[in-house]
């Protein structure tokens, strides 16, 4: 119950629920509306997934609902129930079964503890395969900008532009309202950032169009608007589906399920690292995976771990589940009470918001360091990317994965990467080193590449207190992209855990340019508590913590 509510944190658990609810509004209204299922649906989905995952949920600040990669899966089964039922009424029981079998599959990893298998995705196929995410969605926002309905995938998209007829069906005002809503979203931040900048555009370019009449699609064109009150709910739709389609439910509510298992997990770690408290992956997997069947029974879009609203939450003080049911509480008010107003809204305010929505998930980090790291791991990046954005979104992650285990394997044969991460965990679940006169030191050895990077991490967060905290990085002989991040999480932890960093790396090897390339040094570990030897590190530990400290380091390290 502690962990849903504490008194203590009660303050800024009701603000960051509020806050999150309120940037939830707008995001919720464009999701429901690019799935092609309607506006009324992404609110159904964000309130119903936001109270039921943060209930029986995993992580503590974790705000969940309908989310940009899950609603390009969505938006793929609404087209395919379409195209098999004739409209969207008669192919709603297909979506329901569909998003209902999501959610059961999610609530069986977490059953079956399969939440750890998240930490053996490569960096790389992450950045490709959110990138690509990020590149649909803007992709998909093109028309509704000019002020057209959007076609179903990016093929289709560019096809369609590529032959030009569209130039004269642009609506002018269309465009200029989505860039204005643009504009607002990324300078109103400038004035104040008390108020989210999404639901000022959303609010203002709303009013302006409806003050100067403008000729614009609202969401009251789209399968009859947002209604007022409680939703219906749909189970007995599920008649409708019979066994032949059994196959696809399963294969689209498969997607949907790793899909929102990985978006989850990954912005659990996010959570962690804000609130330095550690999430129970498994648990939250079942939270989501009721949150989704939760919403299924209304029509809600599918959803997972919304990465900017637990960001919000935590950063206005949420600290506690209780405040992702009061987001999930205020959407379900301003649903019974607000709802209508809703139908006021452009398409091409909701396409202004889905823009920059697309442009944040873009993995620029790991693009700006692509020069830096392997060779292989930016071909693996940009192998995920172009498959996800042309082709299948699940098999561009396998493909990823697969790729970057036959690196692995090239390097250092099949047994050689087995025996390395088993010996990983091993070093993680086993003894955390001792502490010598304030000093603990960790060396690694061998290869360090992203099957290994979340065991380390486990091993540094079980270490004991001390003040100095030094990593040997003398027998490293490999670091990947993947372990080049993992450092640098794991320093920011340490850092976080009040330890005073200190790490030993050769700079005859590549190692070192590659930690400096991707700003690891000196962008969380300045360059003077960086050494090329242990001999080195001793003396900054004699000059700034005494003789002791010095001695204490060089005999952990004979041992």
């Amino acid at each position: 119950m502690k962990d849903i509510i504490n008194k203590k944190d009660l303050r800024g658990d009701l603000f960051g629920g509020i806050t999150a609810g309120i940037v939830a509004i707008p995001l919720a209204l464009a999701f429901g509306s690019s799935s092609g299922m309607g506006a009324i649906y992404g609110l159904y989905g964000a309130f119903a997934i936001g109270i039921v995952a943060a209930l029986f949920g995993g992580t503590r600040t974790q705000i969940s609902g309908p989310t940009g990669p899950m609603t390009v899966i969505t938006a793929l089964v609404v087209v395919y129930a379409m195209e098999e039922f004739g409209d969207l009424d008669a192919g709603l029981g297909f979506l329901v079964a569909c998003f209902l079998a999501a959610g059961a599959i999610q609530v069986l990893m977490g059953v079956f503890r399969l939440g750890a298998f998240i930490r053996y995705i490569p960096y790389p196929v992450l950045s490709g395969f959110m990138s690509g995410i990020g590149v649909i969605i803007i992709i998909l926002q093109i028309f509704p900008a000019f002020g057209e309905a959007s076609s179903p995938n990016t093929v289709t998209v560019i096809k369609n532009l590529s032959d030009f007829s569209f130039v004269s069906k642009i609506n002018l005002a269309e465009v200029g309202i989505c860039i204005a809503t643009v504009l607002i979203i990324y300078l109103f931040p400038r004035v104040t950032k008390a108020v989210p900048s999404a639901l000022v555009a959303l609010v203002a370019m709303t009013a302006l169009a409806a003050v100067l009449n403008l000729d614009l699609r609202l969401i009251a064109d789209e399968n009859g608007g947002v209604p007022k009150g409680f939703p219906e709910i749909l189970i007995g739709n599920l008649s409708s589906v019979d066994s032949a389609h059994l196959a696809v439910v399963f294969k689209f509510g498969l997607m949907l399920a790793a899909l929102g298992a990985i978006d989850s997990l990954l912005t659990s770690v996010v959570a962690d690292k804000m609130t330095r408290t550690r999430h129970k992956s498994n648990q939250e997997l079942i939270g989501q995976g009721l949150g989704n069947m939760t919403s299924a029974c209304i029509g809600g879009l599918p959803g997972a771990g919304a990465t900017m609203r637990t960001v919000v939450n935590a950063n206005a003080g949420g600290r506690n589940k209780i405040s992702g049911v009061i987001h999930g509480t205020l959407l379900l008010l301003l649903l019974l009470g607000l709802g209508p107003l809703a139908n006021m809204i452009p398409f091409s305010v909701l396409a202004g918001i889905l823009f920059t929505v697309g442009i944040s998930i873009i993995d620029r980090k790991g693009f700006k360091d692509m020069k830096a790291v392997p060779t292989s791991d930016s071909l693996i990046l940009w192998t995920v990317l172009v498959l996800t954005v042309f082709w299948n979104l699940l098999f561009a992650v396998a493909i990823g994965v697969f790729m970057a285990f036959a690196v692995s394997i090239k390097k250092n044969g099949f047994s050689g990467t087995m025996s390395l991460i088993g010996s990983a965990e091993k070093a993680a679940k086993g003894d955390a080193p001792t502490v010598t006169n304030d000093v603990i030191v960790h060396s690694v050895k061998g290869p360090q590449f992203f099957a290994t990077v979340f065991a380390f991490r486990d091993l540094i967060a079980n270490f004991p207190k001390s003040k100095f905290a030094v990593l040997n990085l003398n027998e490293v002989t490999d670091f990947d992209q993947s372990a080049a991040y993992g450092l640098d999480d794991a320093l920011l932890d340490l850092k976080d855990g009040e330890y005073t960093p200190l790490l030993i790396v050769p700079g005859f090897n590549s190692n070192l340019t590659i930690l400096e390339e991707t700003n690891v040094i000196p962008g969380t570990i300045s360059s003077d508590q960086v050494f090329a030897d242990s001999k080195a590190c001793a003396e900054w530990l004699r000059s700034n913590a005494g003789e002791d400290s010095a001695k204490a380091l060089e005999s952990q390290l004979k041992g």
